[in-house]
């Protein structure tokens, strides 16, 4: 007979660290294990047209906040808020808005690495509005550039215009460098 497996409740990260699900408050956040990870995860659970990261979502979404700030002392929160805003998914992968309305405890362990990992990073918690909507613009611009052809509306982007550029995606060695060289362009150093 044999006897069950016990699981820590933990992983081990790109750099060497172990990251505990049931104290997120206690591990030591590294930019560089976000952004290799978020670089290796595919945005939709893999149902794009080629593959498309995290990583650079978050890098567009960075850069569209940036351009509709209004005051210059928004810039550093806004870029940093835009770029960390999935940072979560480094550790707990890219589990789609739709199964995790059906995941309580799920959404309970993402609010509290989210709040965590805010901390560790001072990005503002909730995240300012103008990060959600680049957060939704990408949406609509992803849907349009990267999703196969579909004949339904996405409510959650209903009168949200796509960016007037399309999406090339990068390689995930590329997303990993675009994600670090954002945000040590925004003053955040590594």
């Amino acid at each position: 007979m044999n006897s069950p497996i016990h699981i820590r409740p933990d992983i081990l990260t790109y750099s060497g660290r172990y990251f505990d699900f049931l104290n997120p408050e206690l591990n030591d956040y590294n930019i560089r294990d976000i952004a290799h990870a978020l670089s290796n995860v595919c945005r939709f659970a893999g149902h794009t047209r080629e593959f498309y990261s995290v990583a650079q979502h978050s890098v567009l979404v960075s850069r569209v906040a940036l351009s509709q700030a209004t005051h210059v002392s928004e810039i550093p929160d806004v870029g940093i808020a835009g770029l960390l805003h999935d940072a979560t998914e480094a550790y707990l992968g890219d589990i789609t808005r739709p199964l995790k309305q059906l995941l309580p405890d799920y959404k309970v362990i993402e609010r509290r690495v989210e709040a965590a990992l805010f901390a560790a990073f001072l990005v503002p918690n909730p995240l300012p509005k103008i990060v959600k909507h680049a957060d939704l613009v990408m949406l609509a611009t992803e849907q349009r550039d990267l999703m196969p052809q579909h004949d339904d509306e996405w409510t959650l982007i209903k009168g949200i215009e796509p960016l007037p550029e399309v999406i090339n995606p990068w390689h995930p060695e590329k997303a990993e460098r675009e994600f670090l060289l954002c945000w040590k362009e925004l003053g955040a150093g590594l």
